[in-house]
């Protein structure tokens, strides 16, 4: 296994450890906020600040990478994607399935996590989608 192929898979372990923590305080603001104001409203808030959190515990643990105003202002684009998904999500599982609403945020979470991934090591990551696009499968290149 070649150094960045250690690398990717420390990240992966990483991001997974990061989304645990991040999903736990998400869930704990949630459900302090839930009985004060509308589910979907309690929902938003919490995972904006959550996703600040997120911004800080990717950059400097997950990555290893140095945080810069324009990392945090370009972070949630790669939320967007997650937000939608998790929001859709959630939708459906309380209005169509009829799944509790202290529930159904973590079960639309868990949907969202590979995307999450992907968007944010482009983002925090510099240089990091043209090393995995331009090499080729199992190619040993070296880091500079």
């Amino acid at each position: 296994m070649n150094t960045s192929r250690k690398d990717q898979l420390g990240q992966i372990f990483r991001f997974a450890l990061v989304g645990g923590v991040n999903t736990g305080t998400f869930f704990g603001i949630y459900l302090l906020l839930h009985p004060w104001m509308p589910y979907f409203a309690a929902y938003s808030l919490a995972f904006v600040l959550a996703m600040i959190g997120s911004f800080f515990m990717n950059t400097y643990f997950t990555y290893r990478t140095r945080p810069t105003w324009k990392k945090f202002f370009l972070f949630p684009l790669t939320n967007v994607t997650n937000y939608v998904i998790q929001s859709v999500g959630l939708y459906a599982l309380v209005a169509w399935a009829g799944m509790d609403t202290r529930i159904a945020p973590l079960v639309a979470a868990v949907v969202a996590i590979p995307f999450t991934f992907l968007i944010s090591r482009r983002i925090l990551v510099p240089g990091a989608a043209r090393t995995t696009e331009s090499e080729p499968a199992g190619a040993g290149r070296s880091r500079v």
